[in-house]
């Protein structure tokens, strides 16, 4: 049984690198449970009883003053956290060589495994807890800081209000105890000797069962309007239906995350057989001798994708079905004499535009993990790199070959992913009918006073009602597209800064 002080020098020893991923990782467990304790704490608001539209009439914003709101804003909040802690899960494989060379050597002074794996899991799950309580410090402090009503006296933030004490626990406790049970079980696919370590990766070329989740997904997306009116009919709890809705969406998110294995494996073919330049040549290998590397590093990218395309098509069908109703009422203004006031339905489109933010800076995390990916490749790799450079190759040629891996996989996948985003969305219905409106009027305009007078001199008019095609979001979408391949560009030319010094020759003397 190893001591507590020894297990924690032995989790905190190591080179620089080993710091920068123990920094990296307690700044993801900050965002993470900043992340999550945001979400409790709109869960967590309060409605006054007998208000109207069930409104907390101490807020301003719509977002989290209406009830009704208030779910999707925390729903937003949990999809940020995806990318969070998809970037955690980066963080720990930076150096892993190193660290995995450092683990070795503690098998080879006599550690059994099971402590080898309690170092690592210390490591990980030591630093997730400092960033977890940095952000519940964090949490507290921009709490008091951001606690500023307006003139009306209103709050713009939930700032007056705090989760339970049990909730606030549960995840400055649980985010370390994942981390660190994540690190563990990842150590499950390495054989860690005394002589060295060696992966059990995985083995053969991808299946196409990706591609058969997302296709179920979208298949069961289809089917919400008939379960819909079924469980109406039937009288079924709709939660039912909104719990088969989120399988669905689940199934497609995993199907377009892990189908990048597959789409990385025949890319890589492709260009094998059609390449001639040696940068492609190169990057078409490493496709296909480690196609599942897009997978995991990829995946949280395209789930923003995902959602954010999905986002784009439904502020498409809101913004139509709005537009058909505003195009009949002003039909019928016209028709009456009377001024056309269009409705505000500008919270709807509040809602909306905070899960594009929330995709937006998902985005951002997930491009900060591909930077952290591509590093953590190119460091991997330094003694094979170094090897090539010693042979003469260019390091520009070793530029453009990770280029040329990283964007060659992504471009497909992305289109994947915004196809399926969209798909779930058209699901609701490509074409929006308005129904049938009437509206009422005195003829003569100042005849009707009374309730008698709109008896006798009002007349009522009918419109019946307008059809419109739910257009498909082509300027969202590459806009989306567009920043997702900017990111993964800018993020690419940060890991390359990582090129020149896992080049240097000395690294072939590294063990």
């Amino acid at each position: 049984m190893i001591r507590p002080a020894t297990l924690l020098r032995l989790a905190l020893a190591g080179t620089r690198t080993d710091t920068v991923r123990i920094v990296l990782t307690a700044f993801a467990a900050l965002l993470a449970t900043l992340t999550f304790l945001a979400a409790a704490t709109v869960i967590a608001i309060p409605t006054v009883a007998g208000s109207g539209n069930n409104r907390s009439p101490q807020y301003g914003p719509a977002l989290i003053a209406e009830a009704g709101l208030r779910p999707g804003v925390a729903t937003a909040l949990l999809l940020l956290a995806i990318p969070v802690l998809a970037l955690a899960g980066q963080c720990t494989r930076l150096g892993a060589p190193a660290r995995n060379r450092r683990l070795a050597a503690i098998r080879l002074a006599g550690g059994t495994p099971g402590q080898v794996w309690a170092v690592a899991a210390t490591e990980t799950g030591l630093a997730s807890w400092l960033g977890s309580v940095a952000g519940l410090g964090s949490y507290l402090v921009g709490r008091s800081l951001l606690h500023r009503p307006d003139e009306q006296g209103l709050l713009r933030l939930p700032t007056d209000v705090l989760p339970p004490l049990w909730t606030m626990a549960l995840i400055v406790v649980g985010i370390p105890s994942l981390a660190a049970g994540v690190a563990a079980v990842m150590l499950h696919s390495v054989t860690i000797s005394p002589l060295g370590v060696g992966r059990r990766g995985r083995v053969g070329r991808p299946g196409p069962w990706p591609g058969l989740l997302i296709i179920g997904g979208l298949a069961v997306t289809f089917l919400f309007q008939p379960l819909l009116h079924w469980a109406n009919h039937r009288e079924t709890p709709l939660w039912s239906v909104a719990v088969i809705a989120g399988a669905a969406a689940l199934a497609t998110a995993i199907g377009v995350a892990t189908g990048t294995g597959w789409i990385s494996y025949h890319t890589g073919q492709v260009l094998l057989r059609l390449a001639r330049r040696p940068a492609v040549l190169l990057a078409a290998r490493r496709l296909i001798a480690d196609p599942w590397h897009g997978a995991r590093t990829f995946a949280a990218l395209l789930v923003c994708v995902l959602f954010g395309a999905g986002t784009a098509g439904f502020s498409a069908y809101l913004a139509t079905m709005f537009g058909s109703w505003d195009q009949v009422n002003r039909i019928l203004a016209e028709q009456s004499g009377q001024p056309f006031y269009p409705d505000d339905n500008s919270f709807y489109f509040d809602a909306v535009a905070l899960v594009h933010l929330a995709v937006a800076l998902g985005l951002a995390i997930a491009a900060a993990g591909l930077a952290v990916a591509v590093a953590e490749s190119i460091v991997e790799r330094r003694r094979a790199n170094a090897a090539l450079v010693a042979t003469g190759v260019p390091r520009g040629v070793l530029a453009r070959s990770i280029l040329v891996q990283t964007l060659a996989p992504l471009v497909p996948a992305i289109l994947v992913a915004m196809t399926a985003g969209v798909t779930m969305v058209r699901a609701l219905g490509t074409e929006v009918f308005s129904g049938s409106r009437n509206t009422a009027y005195c003829e003569p305009a100042d005849a009707c006073r009374t309730a008698a007078d709109w008896a006798e001199h009002s007349v009522v008019i009918e419109h019946p009602g307008v059809t419109l095609a739910v257009p498909v979001p082509i300027d969202d979408l590459a806009l989306l597209g567009g920043g997702a391949l900017l990111a993964a560009l800018a993020t690419v030319a940060i890991g390359l800064m990582f090129l020149r010094g896992a080049t240097s020759l000395a690294e072939l003397r590294a063990s």
